[in-house]
């Protein structure tokens, strides 16, 4: 089917992006260990996925106890600049673009993935029926039950927004074109967003302006450290149950939120959809459009998509760009395959989470 909207141009702030498909942030735990460093591994991963209007690097964690799933990286130490250092280098050579996501999971985590073995954080000392993924001591991996977290402690909420700020300049430093705040899928920020999951009696809790201050104070320091809101962007799961979120009034909650970023001139909006991510789709449409009239900056729609479905967000004035996750993961030339019309590969499932080149860098292209 013709995609010109999908294949055309988009100016996104200091960029221009030569078509509308973005990689979404994927999570495939392939860093390089001790250290949770990228490698050349990755470098080739995402070079491979460079003609994308703009690549999302997979979650990274912003401090030790953002950690929730074994073999993530993070971007709080000087190995972990320099091993992403070789990443956006890769992804340049080959004209791409790529921001990285700031990652924090709160309390889908465990004490084996946390520095001194201690419970992980969250706003309110509620325990998700949900899992992250641990290594032992000796050597051994497997899923595990989230922890019963403790509920951060008004003073140290500070320290939470610098360590955002701290990753965001870690970003620069390695050489990112920008970077992305994870707001989403059930983890830290999200979880002071959703009702309940933040239970708390403080300026951070109960209204809506309250459950979103702390990410609007993220992103406030975030822009601060980066220099330039236009480097900056924040992804958002209005309805999804992912990490066992649930929030009793997600219009009032993400309309709240949506209409604080329109000061802030960001890069861009993302918008995941509930897709895998749980969650149900009733009422997520009507959700969907009053927040694209609310936001009037560039947005990017998640969760779900084909090449039709695409061009047909963008055509409507839905979305700006369209963001693919597992389709990104089978098919390195994705914008070729749109081009052409061409068949899609389908990914691995087995392959999605650890290992090596398998199911990561040995997907066919077109030619």
């Amino acid at each position: 089917m013709p995609t010109p909207h999908l294949l055309s141009p988009l100016p996104l702030g200091l960029l221009n992006l030569p078509n509308r498909l973005v990689m979404a942030p994927l999570t495939r735990q392939r860093s390089e260990q001790p250290g949770n460093i990228p490698g050349p591994l990755n470098a080739t991963y995402y070079a491979q996925r460079a003609s994308a209007g703009l690549l999302i690097s997979e979650a990274t964690q912003v401090c030790p106890e953002g950690q929730g799933y074994a073999w993530t990286p993070g971007i709080h130490s000087a190995a972990q600049i320099e091993g992403w250092k070789q990443v956006t280098a890769a992804v340049h050579a080959q004209q791409g673009r790529i921001f990285l996501q700031l990652w924090h999971v709160g309390r889908i985590s465990h004490p084996l993935l946390q520095p001194g073995g201690v419970a992980p954080v969250a706003p309110s000392a509620i325990q998700a029926k949900a899992e992250c993924y641990v290594q032992e001591a000796d050597g051994s991996h497997h899923k595990a039950a989230t922890a019963l977290p403790r509920a951060l402690a008004l003073d140290e909420l500070p320290g939470v927004v610098a360590a955002y700020a701290q990753g965001a300049a870690n970003a620069m430093a390695a050489g990112f074109d920008g970077v992305e705040v994870h707001a989403a899928n059930g983890y830290l920020l999200d979880q002071f967003l959703a009702s309940n999951s933040n239970q708390r009696q403080d300026a951070y809790g109960g209204s809506a302006q309250n459950r979103a201050r702390l990410v609007l104070e993220v992103l406030d320091a975030v822009i601060a450290a980066v220099g330039d809101s236009h480097k900056v962007g924040i992804r958002i799961s209005p309805m999804g149950t992912f990490g066992d979120i649930h929030d009793a009034n997600p219009r009032e909650t993400f309309e709240v939120l949506v209409k604080a970023l329109n000061s802030r001139q960001l890069a861009y909006l993302h918008i995941n959809r509930p897709d895998w991510l749980g969650g149900s789709f009733q009422g997520f449409d009507e959700l969907l459009r009053s927040l694209r009239d609310a936001y009037q900056g560039v947005l990017i729609l998640a969760g779900g998509q084909d090449a039709e479905s695409g061009e047909q967000a963008i055509a409507e004035g839905l979305a700006d760009l369209v963001a693919y996750g597992r389709p990104y993961i089978a098919n390195p030339d994705l914008v070729e395959r749109v081009r052409r019309d061409a068949p899609w590969n389908q990914p691995d499932a087995s392959t999605f989470y650890g290992g090596g080149a398998a199911g990561y860098t040995d997907y066919p292209t077109l030619d």
